[in-house]
Order: structure tokens, then C-alpha cells, then sequence
């Protein structure tokens, strides 16, 4: 656990939800937990972090119609968006070391305060990842395209930061052709829902091109809004260290279950 002792000091407000030697879960608020890292202690920021779209309308799943309301997390209620994405950032910033690297997810709905933000506070993008998804729900209004995409922000905190890249790692995965910045995958396998579901879950595939892309093995990752536990899952299968914080007990118990049963896995090899 001294991996963890060297990025956190935790008080009694936030809690260890899970851990083992690859992956700490952490019960609590995500600001209220950033406040207990350390200073430039961690080598890569990564996250989904909500994008406040539940506002009561609806969507397709499975040919079915559904609401789009995810749960009270991710409502614009009583929050300034712009300000909460502000405040993230600027414990990113604190947080990581100065070479780290950040990922943050975003739709057309939040990407572009997300990348004015990153502008405005001297962030270097590297990259606008476009993720296309082979398989999305269709529009139902028939009254503009079909939403296929997200956007993943690759970004270092300054200019002449040494960012880590498995370049030729990736270019082997590509056929021996260099990367492109569109990453097409379908939505979630049936199998990484096997201990529960979270609305926003990302691919595991996703998550593991992200992690071998710009960590090393050993690297600790920290991801504030975990929730089912693709990023801790991702890093522990490519031997990485991950916190992970989430508010919601439901989705910590998904991630925990997904863990454990990858921990039995990789002791079953």
C-alpha cells in the first residue's frame, strides 16, 4: 500500500471502499477527495466526468424508449457547470506530476467549455480522440444526425512537459502504421455488464488504449468519478496503480465486483 501512502492522506471524511495492491476505491466526494492528494503526485488524471444532460428528456436503448436521466449526479441543478469543470481542472493541475497526463471524456454538450477551459488555464492539448461508436442508438426526433461520437481530451500541463507516448506500442497495434485520432469500437460487450450497469460506462478496450497509450507499468492513475470501474479494471490488467473515487455505493459495488473477479483471473494465470 505505500504507492498509495505516497499520493494520499486521507481523513476520516473519505473512506477506503476496496483495495488491494493494484487498486484503491475510495468512498466520497470527488472535490472533498482530490483535496487529500499530494501535490504532484500522480502520473495520469483520468476521467468521465459527469455532463450534466439529465434534464428530463428521452433516448433509445435497445429499440426501446428511455429517459436520458442518468441520476441526480449528473443534473445542472444548483451547479455552475463552467465552475465545476474549473475547479476539476485546476486539482488535475495540482495533482499531477509534470510530466503526467490528462484524459477527460466529453459530448458536444460539455467538450467545448471542457477544451476552453484547458485554453484558458495554459493546458497543452495533444490530441481531440474522437471516439466513434460502431453501434449507436439511433435519433429518434429524425430531426438531425445520428450522435455517434464522444471526445477524449489528451492534454499535458505545460508546453515543455516530457509526456509519456508508447508510440511504437500503439503503431504495432495499428498494423505498423502510425495512430490515427479516431478510435471506432461498439458501445459495451454484454460481458463487462455481467455485475451491474452504469449509464455512462465507457468500453474497457477504450480505457486500455488510453492507459498503454501514455503510462508506464508501476504508473498510478486516479480517476474521481470511477464509477463501474473501467479505468481501475483497465490499469490493473496492464500493471498500473489506480485510485478510484466515486459518491454512489452502487457503482463502487459494481466496480468492486469487476476487480476481484479480475484479480481471480489473473491468479487463475
Amino acid at each position: 500500500m505505500d504507492i498509495f501512502d505516497d499520493a494520499l492522506e486521507l481523513n476520516e471524511e473519505v473512506t477506503p471502499y476496496y483495495t488491494s495492491e493494484q487498486v484503491m476505491l475510495l468512498h466520497g466526494d470527488a472535490f472533498e477527495t482530490l483535496a487529500q492528494v499530494k501535490d504532484e503526485s500522480v502520473d495520469a488524471f483520468i476521467t468521465d466526468p459527469p455532463y450534466f444532460l439529465s434534464n428530463g428528456g428521452f433516448s433509445n436503448s435497445g429499440g426501446k424508449v428511455v429517459s436520458v436521466d442518468k441520476g441526480d449526479w449528473d443534473k445542472a441543478e444548483n451547479v455552475d457547470v463552467e465552475e465545476f469543470y474549473s475547479k476539476l481542472l485546476d486539482e488535475a493541475r495540482r495533482v499531477l506530476k509534470p510530466n503526467g497526463a490528462l484524459w477527460i471524456f466529453g459530448t458536444m454538450h460539455n467538450i467545448y467549455t471542457l477544451g476552453y477551459l484547458l485554453k484558458k488555464k495554459d493546458w497543452a492539448i495533444l490530441n481531440n480522440v474522437t471516439w466513434q461508436k460502431s453501434n449507436p442508438a439511433p435519433n429518434l426526433s429524425r430531426r438531425m444526425f445520428t450522435h455517434s461520437t464522444e471526445t477524449i481530451l489528451w492534454a499535458k500541463k505545460e508546453k515543455k512537459a516530457k509526456q509519456t507516448f508508447n508510440y511504437d506500442l500503439m503503431r504495432e497495434y495499428n498494423g505498423g502504421k502510425q495512430m490515427k485520432d479516431v478510435w471506432t469500437t461498439s458501445t459495451i460487450r454484454n460481458s463487462e455488464r455481467i455485475f451491474g450497469k452504469h449509464p455512462t460506462q465507457k468500453p474497457l478496450a477504450l480505457m486500455e488504449r488510453i492507459i498503454e497509450a501514455s503510462t508506464g507499468k508501476g504508473d498510478v492513475i486516479i480517476d474521481p468519478f470511477v464509477g463501474s470501474g473501467t479505468t481501475a479494471l483497465a490499469g490493473m490488467i496492464h500493471g498500473r496503480q489506480v485510485i478510484g473515487v466515486d459518491l454512489e455505493t452502487e457503482y463502487l459495488d459494481i466496480a468492486k465486483a469487476r476487480i476481484k473477479n479480475q484479480e481471480l483471473t489473473l491468479d487463475l494465470n
